[in-house]
């Protein structure tokens, strides 16, 4: 079974790491996209998911029916699990989307997010402009879009991220 790669508008990203001197930026995708992605390659009735308990982890396992395409064939259901962990903001719901979201890239959902290299933001450009503001606090302020993502063979080949209007990181073909 072979899931389509991410698009440019299904990925994020965010702040991993502030140092003096800049960022470090992760990307992510969230839940409905991997809902979205189970559903246009197998069919909204064709997989389901479901949350467990083990050792105190939250699990979710993602089962697909792998018959679906053949009529004759009785349901055959196959599973893959992963376990999550809590988000910062909601605890619970942040661990049940992070379960999810893990066990859809045991599937091979988004496993080319995991392609690109580390990603570095410099506070200031090649210009000596700034890349980002930040807050009285200092921290930096940040309005992320992934606006170029071009794959090949599984893999991120090229990647451009925007600050606002401002590209602030690109990676691969030009």
């Amino acid at each position: 079974m072979k899931f389509r790669n991410l698009r440019a508008d299904e990925v994020e990203a965010r702040v991993s790491q502030i140092k003096e001197n800049g960022v470090a930026l992760l990307l992510y995708k969230d839940a409905r996209c991997d809902m979205r992605i189970l559903d246009e390659t197998v069919g909204p009735e064709n997989w389901q998911r479901e949350h467990y308990e083990c050792k105190g982890n939250l699990f979710c396992r993602v089962g697909i029916n792998v018959n679906y395409h053949n009529d004759n064939l009785s349901d055959k259901w196959v599973w893959k699990s992963d376990c999550g962990t809590e988000s910062n903001t909601e605890a619970q719901k942040g661990e049940a989307s992070d379960s999810f979201k893990r066990a859809c890239f045991n599937w091979g959902i988004g496993r080319e997010l995991y392609t690109v290299p580390f990603i570095w933001v410099p506070a200031v450009d090649k210009d000596g402009k700034p890349n980002y503001n930040t807050d009285s606090r200092g921290k930096p302020k940040l309005v992320l879009t992934v606006i170029e993502l071009e794959t090949e063979d599984n893999r991120i080949k090229t990647i451009s991220i925007c600050n606002g209007k401002k590209m602030v990181y690109h990676w691969g073909r030009k």
